[in-house]
């Protein structure tokens, strides 16, 4: 059966050329595999600089390694043709550390949330798309009267962070790469965003790759985990 999603002996580096001969290798060789059948929450723990992130952004298709390959379906994803790219753009969603990279602060969280839906969605009634952004707030435990019409800055940092992870849940997506999400909220709230992960998994059959710094939440939610440390996956 071939893997949903692998990354297949993969490195990164950075720098070099003519101009730039000092290199950075942010990733030296690192494997992972999703199955398509068996959906699976992987966790990629290690302490800052260990390659986590970099792996995270290959896996994404942010930016491509430079040795090894990262396939999804087979595909390896520098290949894909327009169409294979826009179903792994939306089977594949991320959640970051940092929602306010997503925001656009002059717009309404709304913007974030129907913009997706038009644009793999296209001909979706305002109805349709109203329903479905109601039903992905409530998946993260947000009351929608409480959440659309307002500003980032209106919303708390958990509740921004639940924001994006329902945004990804409405493109019914396979596949979600959460990097450091509950880095940057309070503990209080950090158990609340993870359950929406958990809950994604479980009720919706999405694979989770965890992306964190914290072996405490790395075993309290995932079912398997990649140490990582200085670019390498060392257990």
């Amino acid at each position: 059966m071939t893997p949903l999603l692998e990354a297949r002996n993969v490195g990164k580096t950075y720098g070099g050329g003519f101009l730039r001969r000092q290199q950075t290798v942010a990733l030296q060789s690192a494997s992972l595999t999703i199955e398509e059948e068996t959906p699976t929450i992987i966790a990629v723990a290690g302490e800052s600089g260990s390659g986590k992130t970099t792996l995270a952004r290959l896996l994404l298709g942010m930016t491509p390694p430079t040795t090894g390959q990262i396939l999804y379906k087979g595909h390896d994803l520098r290949q894909h043709d327009q169409a294979q790219g826009r179903i792994f753009r939306r089977e594949v969603q991320a959640v970051f550390q940092d929602p306010f990279e997503v925001y656009n602060p002059f717009y309404k969280v709304d913007h974030a949330l129907t913009t997706p839906i038009g644009k793999f969605f296209p001909g979706t009634s305002t109805a349709q798309s109203r329903r479905m952004i109601d039903d992905a707030l409530h998946a993260v435990g947000l009351r929608p009267e409480e959440t659309l019409g307002r500003y980032p800055h209106q919303l708390s940092g958990g509740q921004r962070q639940r924001v994006m992870v329902a945004r990804a849940l409405l493109l019914k997506p396979r596949v979600i790469v959460a990097d450091e999400p509950v880095s940057m909220v309070d503990a209080s709230l950090r158990a609340t965003i993870l359950e929406s992960l958990l809950n994604a998994h479980d009720t919706l059959g999405i694979s989770i790759v965890y992306i964190t710094h914290d072996l405490t939440t790395a075993y309290q939610l995932s079912e398997h985990i990649l140490m990582m440390y200085g670019g390498n996956v060392v257990e």
